[in-house]
């Protein structure tokens, strides 16, 4: 083996093969990730087999220098579009970075490529707690336009480590999250936690090992932006250029739902509290040596509250702590003095009312440490205890599963319960807001001559109008069920927003009717009593109601108020919009309904 390895260095013997990573709303190929393999008839054909004899011999360096060789020089020969992902070891870039003979190596390799093209794809080939050498070495690399990704992300607690401290370009999530997960709602959830924390932390996720339709159809739903894996191309020395044909009528349907955005909206916001722990404190006066001596008597204590008067400054971690005291040195330097002056970074303080949501937010989007070390809970400005990053990400997604089980199967939008949800908390709070509830005319008819599964796609497009149209970060949507869809909007121009939405619909179903049916504006069906009947095309009713003095309202009303300005407005020409107009001097009353 040893002397096989050898051989196939010296001779460059691998062969070097392209996959493509597709865009997963259009179906074009964005890029192709470099894998490698041994000689055909060699025990080191497997890149596995190939890479740990290499490691057992010290040649992993010349190894995966070999192979980001191999793989340019056949991309450029070849004339490949888009970007070229190379996988690489945190060793590799580190040994880059500290040896004076090899510093200009690799970058030279890239600066022969067209090095804007060029993706290195983090692997978990080896661990590393060096993550500030690694960022020296990742910043380098990203002065000459290369990007950065990281590989395998959530198959091991170090790739959100990673994640946090080198902030790349792409993230892929493991194959293992993607494997069944049309069958499988908690990888559907983490999918989507991680897709939203992708969005903040402005990082693209590729999944990777998409091997079936019903998993590729389920991460395009879900709104992964880039896929990878057998069932849209196998690694090949000679990689297509684009997808054929076959997959054409799967990436013509809808790409993305705001189903999280919407199902976290219809939840009421849960607080910070819950995940709140006990930590120890100590004053930041206190010496370095002593809260050192701390952890060492107490291996279960991982962080340390720093008070200042009572009130929180900082965190101390166990591992950054040792690593700093563990330097030459450092010891002597800095034990004597008071811990304050060892804090490296400023952290991330919240009050116990702080919604859940709101606090993955701001970790998303602030230092690349507080994912990692987590965050302080307070209470009056007061320490109240901590919080962690982790446990966080696990309520949120509990959370969004919670929602996710009364979402309508067809629309994946917000059924009965988190609807009625959303209302009670907008009740709550004060604040003014308008009910739309909108209904299909003619509906039943179309299905009945067309099919259910016509009569599915006129949903999914009446769906996405409603989702269209509204404003994504202020209004709700909701599908009660069959053709009845429920708005709550909080936008001011939400009247103007109904209007847009009846004079789409005619446009976005045009494609579902027979051209005869749409030339003659219907079709003659038979009804029960065997007689020849005309039915006009789908149209759409919404009745409003506006809740402006809250206090007045309960959600039973609203509902009932919302079912009746619908109702008048079935009794409307078609595409109509009816608004139940209260009167603001008096409490609501069934009678008080003005026609817009």
């Amino acid at each position: 083996m040893q002397a096989a390895l050898e051989e196939i260095l010296q001779k460059k013997a691998l062969t070097s093969l392209f996959q493509p990573i597709i865009n997963m709303r259009s179906g074009a190929i964005i890029g192709y990730e470099g894998l490698i393999r041994g000689p055909r008839d060699s025990l080191l054909y497997s890149p596995v087999t190939l890479f740990a004899e290499a490691k057992q011999n010290g040649r992993t360096y010349e190894l995966e220098r070999l192979c980001w060789e191999l793989h340019i020089q056949h991309f450029r020969q070849l004339g490949l579009p888009g970007k070229l992902f190379l996988n690489s070891s945190p060793y590799l870039l580190r040994r880059d970075l500290n040896s004076d003979s090899n510093t200009s190596d690799l970058m030279a390799l890239i600066t022969n490529a067209e090095h804007r093209n060029v993706v290195i794809e983090l692997t978990e080939g080896d661990a590393t707690n060096d993550y500030q050498q690694l960022r020296r070495a990742a910043l380098e690399y990203r002065e000459l336009g290369v990007q950065i990704a990281i590989d395998d992300l959530g198959d091991a607690f170090s790739s959100l480590t990673l994640w946090s401290e080198l902030r790349p370009d792409y993230v892929k999530i493991d194959r293992y999250f993607v494997q069944n997960i049309s069958t499988d709602p908690l990888k559907q959830q983490f999918v989507r936690s991680i897709c939203e924390i992708a969005q903040q932390a402005q990082t693209m996720v590729i999944a990777e090992g998409i091997e079936t339709v019903a998993e590729l159809t389920t991460l395009r739903r879900l709104g992964v932006p880039y896929g990878q894996g057998y069932f849209l191309g196998r690694p090949q020395e000679i990689p297509p250029r684009e997808l054929g044909e076959s997959y054409a009528a799967i990436f013509k349907t809808p790409f993305g739902t705001s189903l999280a955005r919407a199902l976290m909206r219809a939840d009421k916001p849960i607080s910070v509290k819950k995940i709140v722990r006990k930590a120890p404190t100590a004053e930041d006066t206190i010496a370095t040596k002593k809260v050192y001596d701390q952890f060492q008597k107490n291996d279960r204590l991982d962080t340390l509250v720093l008070l200042r008067d009572g009130l929180p400054i900082g965190l101390l971690r166990r591992d950054r702590l040792f690593d700093l005291l563990a330097r030459p040195f450092h010891r002597e330097l800095y034990g004597n003095r008071p811990c304050r002056d060892i804090l490296e970074h400023a952290p991330l303080i919240v009050d116990q009312n702080t919604s859940l949501h709101e606090v993955s937010q701001l970790i998303a989007g602030g230092a690349s440490h507080h994912m990692t070390d987590g965050f302080i809970i307070t209470r009056d400005g007061a320490y109240l205890g901590v919080g962690s990053s982790l446990e966080l990400m696990r309520e949120v997604s509990q959370l969004q599963l919670r929602a996710a089980r009364y979402a309508n199967p067809l629309t994946q939008l917000p059924g009965n319960v988190p609807i009625n949800e959303h209302i009670d908390m907008l009740l709550d709070s004060g604040e003014a807001f308008a009910v739309c509830y909108g209904d299909l005319d003619n509906f039943k008819p179309f299905n009945d001559l067309y099919g259910y599964r016509k009569g599915d796609d006129v949903i999914q497009i009446t769906a996405k109008l409603f989702l269209e149209y509204v404003d994504p970060d202020l209004d709700f949507v909701g599908h009660v069920g069959g053709d009845d869809f429920i708005v709550v909007f909080r936008s001011s121009d939400w009247e103007a927003r109904c209007n847009r939405i009846i004079e789409s619909l005619p446009l976005a179903l045009r494609n579902v009717y027979r051209p005869e049916h749409l030339q003659q504006g219907g079709y003659t069906t038979e009804n029960r009593q065997r007689e020849q009947v005309f039915h006009p095309l789908i149209s759409i009713s919404l009745g409003v109601v506006q809740v402006d003095r809250v206090q007045l309202y309960s959600g039973s009303l609203i509902a009932e108020l919302a079912t009746a300005a619908k109702a008048e407005a079935k009794k409307m020409l078609s595409n109509a919009l009816y608004i139940d107009r209260q009167d603001k001097e008096n409490e609501p009353d069934m009678g008080s309904v003005l026609r817009s």
